[in-house]
């Protein structure tokens, strides 16, 4: 009996000098560990609605203009702190179910909301983070298709913590027995980083560039948010231009 098909994995450390149609028809994966993966995740898991993932203020604004206000929040960051105006910011410790369920939720940040924007046109989407990663590796056993890990890094950069994820659903897939996994050189990199740096979650986001400077400026507790590994069982996933909880999830937005 023929073993199943190959999976090929390509790994994208930044969006930068991606074209968005090069995710045309494709499976994505967005990684933003720091913070928006993860606020995405907890606001869905708090009974949000829906998220709206925007690439800049402007787009905010036009939007929350044509929605209605009591229904409507608009979260969003610039340098990690909340854009004046905006009702939340990007710490998933303020997406509450007191303050989220039942909303719209249009959002904007520096560079997760962008890297989802650049995949808006792919077959399918789905942002990951350690918090619920269990729900994304099986989520791609099940597709049993190739598909694309779109990290979106920061400020156009490289950034660990995004890479670390991604090698930790390389590796995790790659502990089945089949169907093999075809990596490029960023893929086996960023298993090999997983290999090295995933163990203790936690003491990587604090030692990493971004989740410094996020300590710096107050969020130390977030990083044990977004280090909690398969705290949500929710998996977001994009259609059109809208994040919803993926339909077969069993959580409490149902």
């Amino acid at each position: 009996m023929p073993g199943k098909s190959p999976i090929r994995i390509e790994t994208r450390f930044t969006p930068r000098e991606v074209d968005e149609l090069h995710f045309k028809d494709k499976n994505v994966v967005v990684i933003d560990v720091l913070r928006a993966s993860t606020t995405i995740a907890v606001a869905l898991r708090n009974g949000a609605k829906e998220i709206i993932p925007v690439a800049n203020v402007e787009s905010a604004v036009k939007i929350s203009g044509s929605l209605f206000g009591d229904v409507t929040l608009r979260a969003g960051e610039r340098n990690a702190r909340r854009i004046e105006g905006f009702n939340l910011g990007n710490s998933p410790r303020e997406f509450t179910e007191a303050v989220v369920r039942g909303k719209s939720i249009i959002f904007m940040t520096t560079n997760g909301t962008s890297a989802m924007a650049r995949g808006r046109h792919a077959r399918k989407q789905i942002i990951a983070g350690f918090i619920n990663l269990s729900m994304v590796v099986n989520f791609l056993r099940d597709l049993m298709s190739d598909f694309i890990i779109l990290c979106a890094g920061r400020e156009n950069g490289f950034c660990i913590e995004d890479a670390v994820c991604a090698g930790k659903i390389i590796n995790r897939l790659a502990g089945d027995s089949e169907p093999e996994l075809i990596l490029d050189d960023s893929g086996r990199a960023a298993a090999a980083l997983d290999m090295n740096f995933g163990a203790d979650i936690l003491k990587m986001l604090e030692r990493s560039t971004h989740g410094a400077y996020l300590s710096e400026i107050g969020f130390a507790e977030d990083l044990k948010v977004c280090g909690e590994l398969d705290s949500v069982s929710v998996l977001p996933v994009l259609s059109g231009s809208v994040i919803r909880v993926n339909k077969q999830d069993n959580t409490r937005t149902a």
